[in-house]
Parts: structure tokens; sequence; C-alpha cells
């Protein structure tokens, strides 16, 4: 017959559960970051010509590119 007790889960076992969900979320952030530079390279090819001559030589925070 099947005991109806649970066993305790060990230490090793929660740390290496603990890495696989770190590492999880780690690529699905580098996914999304990934995914944002290609959004915002799109948009910068598509919409890049409406800008001014001033305004295309200033990075993404206003700050001047050599």
């Amino acid at each position: 017959m099947a005991s109806s007790s649970k066993r305790q889960q060990t230490m090793a076992k929660r740390n290496r559960e603990q890495a696989v969900k770190e590492k999880a979320a780690l690529k699905l952030e580098k996914k999304y970051a990934a995914a944002r530079e290609r959004q915002a390279k799109a948009a910068e090819e598509m919409y890049g010509h409406l800008r001014g001559p001033e305004e295309a030589s200033r990075g993404p925070e206003g700050t001047e590119q050599p």
C-alpha cells in the first residue's frame, strides 16, 4: 500500500530547481532585450529619415554621439 506521508525535499534538490528557474528567467530577460533592440532598430530604419540633421546625431538619451 502507498504511504500518505510526504517526503521532505532535500536542499540539493531545492538548489537545483532554483538554479533552473533563475537560468530560465535570465534567458527570458535576454530574449526580451533582444526583441526590444530589434524593434528599436526597425523603428530607426523606418522613421530615421524623418529626423532633422541635429536630431540624427543625438543618441537615445539626447546626448551627442561622435
